[in-house]
């Protein structure tokens, strides 16, 4: 028996949850900014299925973004409005996700703070799809730099280089800082979600409101009973094998590669999987495939519309929604599948975690996941009553705890609660991540960018004593340490140039008398006669000591004739 029941509405409402009771008598007014069909993303199309609830709830306007198309039976229902027109006292709840459909949704957002539903905790490929792909670097590592301070600004480096940056960071480094910060109020679909939002940002904004929200789903009808066959003889699948299904758009966090691999073990070598979504181009599908000789059992279908999705998730015994690393994301698709009485496996992780144990099967991440898989698949489709059993939970899962009328109550809640309240004080171009994380410092820092300013070379006369005074001021995120260092340390070298012959060659280098911290400056002075005769130049070098010159570093240097 199935344990999911339906939560009840608590009386007193704890800070992070949101009460529908507590809407105001008069209609909030909301603009729904969002991507929508033919826009392929799960957003758009959670966007088309709320909006009428939604509509029930509130003055509700939906705001079509620039420069994307909108399905023509959405313009006529729903009539949206540009993006530029917007009207005071209205709320803008924003759908954020992590692909380049939602470019319009940042730039809007950044210009009218609202409630940011945030659809995936990181933002890192967003930024990566809008600067870096337009061979925007400076952005990019910008961006990086204000939400990340200088971890952000040493982690964007490796993309200067083809093939140089690696995918750990753009999980590590959300990238939302300066997008949620300024917002009203943010939403989640997940407990997990929004303690991981009050981990990483709680310390540097106490007040940042976050707030968990059901996703809705709507319950479609039971595949017909013969929808399943009727589809694998479309796509060349025999009726009687098991099949696995992987839905949605592929991507290297699926763990796609790994269930190829999977089917190679003896205990699936009659196992058939369908892929059904778009496939991204870093995904080698074909050549994995080969290599594991399972040519004739893994069907890569592309993008399905609605019906021909549905009709896949019925044609398969087993869906499999795997997910490390993660995003953060609830994963509509899997809940789609769920709506549809199909039993799932996930990764028993983040997330994920939080869904019933008589709902979803969790597979453990990382070394032995590939074992781990052949062996529990294995048995699972081995097991025709206990799959059954496991889709019955999952469909009831949804009926009750993602209802689309919860989620339009807690949406439009949140739009009365917060409306009226102004967003947080962080402005982006001051926010910085550093917290409790050590600064770099010279000794392995790659730019020291910074201003050298020198005085007391103006009219100066052949023959003349003069005392030049020097000011060097750190601009970098490092720390540049004292010259007593043996190694790091910054000092400053002063040449002077007759006929091409330095007569300072002799002379000490001067050392920073300390660690030089960022914003900071230190002065140095040298007392010089300017020779009487021959063409003269005096120059200024800093230096990181055993390393290299501040112009091989991106820093300052300074060379004058007198």
């Amino acid at each position: 028996m199935c344990t999911v029941t339906r939560q009840s509405r608590p009386d007193r409402v704890a800070p992070d949850q949101v009460a529908p009771d507590r809407v105001a008598p008069d209609r909030v007014a909301v603009d729904w900014v969002s991507p929508l069909p033919p826009v392929r993303s799960g957003i758009s199309d959670y966007s088309v299925d709320l909006l009428p609830h939604l509509a029930q709830r509130c003055d509700l306007r939906v705001v079509h973004l620039p420069g994307q198309p909108v399905r023509d039976d959405l313009v006529e229902r729903w009539r949206p409005v540009m993006a530029a027109d917007s009207e005071p006292g209205r709320v803008p709840i924003y759908q954020m996700g992590n692909n380049h459909h939602h470019v319009e949704v940042w730039n809007a957002a950044q210009q009218q703070p609202g409630l940011v539903v945030l659809h995936d905790l990181v933002l890192h490929h967003f930024l990566i799809e809008r600067t870096v792909k337009e061979e925007d670097f400076e952005g990019y590592r910008r961006q990086l730099a204000i939400d990340h301070g200088w971890i952000g600004d040493a982690a964007a480096l490796p993309f200067r280089w083809p093939g140089g940056a690696g995918s750990s960071a753009q999980f590590a480094l959300p990238a939302h800082r300066s997008l949620l910060a300024r917002q009203r109020g943010v939403l989640v679909h997940s407990q997990w979600a929004r303690d991981f939002l009050r981990e990483e940002l709680g310390g540097d904004y106490p007040d940042l409101r976050v707030r968990v929200l059901p996703m809705g789903i709507p319950l479609p009808p039971e595949p017909a009973a013969d929808a399943g066959d009727d589809f694998r003889q479309r796509h060349g699948i025999p009726k009687d094998a098991p099949v696995l299904g992987s839905f949605g758009f592929q991507t290297p966090m699926k763990r796609t590669e790994e269930v190829i691999w999977a089917l190679a073990e003896p205990e699936l070598a009659d196992t058939h999987l369908m892929v059904a979504g778009e496939v991204a181009p870093i995904l080698e599908f074909d050549r994995i495939i080969a290599e594991a000789g399972v040519e004739d059992r893994v069907h890569v279908l592309g993008f399905l519309d609605w019906d021909e999705f549905a009709a896949a998730i019925a044609a398969c015994d087993l869906a499999l929604n795997l997910r490390y690393p993660t995003a953060g994301e609830t994963s509509a698709s899997l809940l789609r599948i769920l709506a549809l009485g199909r039993p799932a496996v996930v990764s028993d992780h983040a997330q994920m975690a939080e869904l019933p144990d008589d709902v979803v099967i969790k597979i453990p991440v990382g070394e032995g996941e590939r074992r781990a898989l052949a062996e529990r698949l294995s048995v699972l489709l081995a097991d025709r009553e206990r799959l059954a059993h496991l889709g019955q939970c999952a469909r009831r899962h949804i009926a009750e705890q993602h209802r689309l009328e919860d989620a339009a109550d807690a949406l439009v809640a949140a739009a009365a609660n917060w409306g009226d309240l102004s967003p947080l004080a962080g402005k982006a171009g001051e926010i910085e991540a550093i917290g409790s994380v050590p600064r770099p410092t010279s000794l392995a820092w790659h730019r020291m960018t910074g201003r050298l300013d020198v005085e007391g070379t103006e009219d100066w006369q052949p023959g003349e004593r003069r005392t030049v005074r020097v000011r060097l001021t750190n601009e970098s995120q490092a720390v540049w340490l004292a010259g007593e260092r043996p190694s790091g340390g910054v000092a400053l070298q002063a040449k002077l140039w007759v006929d091409g012959v330095d007569l300072l060659a002799d002379r000490g280098w001067r050392g920073l008398p300390y660690d030089l911290e960022p914003g900071a400056a230190a002065e140095f002075s040298w007392s010089l006669r300017r020779p009487p005769a021959g063409d003269t130049e005096l120059e200024i070098l800093p230096h990181v000591l055993d390393f290299t010159g501040f112009p091989d570093l991106e820093g300052p240097a300074w060379r004058r004739s007198l």
